[in-house]
């Protein structure tokens, strides 16, 4: 089972890049690469369960399902229902922790999922640097200024 696993220090506090990310709706507002989302059946997008429903900047679809969420401990788990992406059982977790020397943060993005082993490198590459890591680039560029 291939996994992926990136992190990165934010020079903002940790509430504040949580009031960012926690909206499971809100990808378009911070991550570069994704250009409309959309909560399936009206629900909060803080809702454990909640589907949403969005596209890549290409075009591409993508379905995730909240399988957790924790305002104490800063953290959102998501399953992909759908992707053009030839993978299977992906599960993924963005966990933000308070570095209280110089109030910033300490961002982890991991995600485990089973694909043909023909197809894990590429995967795990593509998705630690071209949504993991920009996503924190453009958290890092979008909260400070």
């Amino acid at each position: 089972m291939p996994r992926v696993y990136i992190s990165s220090v934010i020079d903002a506090p940790a509430a504040k890049v949580w009031d960012r990310v926690r909206d499971f709706n809100a990808l378009p507002r911070w991550h570069p690469r994704i250009r409309d989302s959309r909560i399936e059946n009206g629900e909060p997008s803080d809702k454990v369960g909640c589907i949403r429903d969005f596209h890549l900047q290409n075009g591409d679809r993508i379905r995730e399902q909240l399988l957790g969420l924790s305002d104490y401990d800063l953290f959102c788990t998501y399953a992909i229902l759908e992707s053009p992406m030839p993978l299977t059982d992906y599960v993924a977790t963005l966990r933000l922790t308070p570095i209280t020397d110089g109030d910033r943060t300490f961002a982890e993005w991991t995600a485990e999922f089973d694909c043909a082993e023909e197809d894990a490198e590429g995967l795990v590459t593509g998705i630690g640097t071209d949504v993991f890591q920009a996503g924190f680039a453009a958290l890092q560029r979008s909260l400070v200024r």
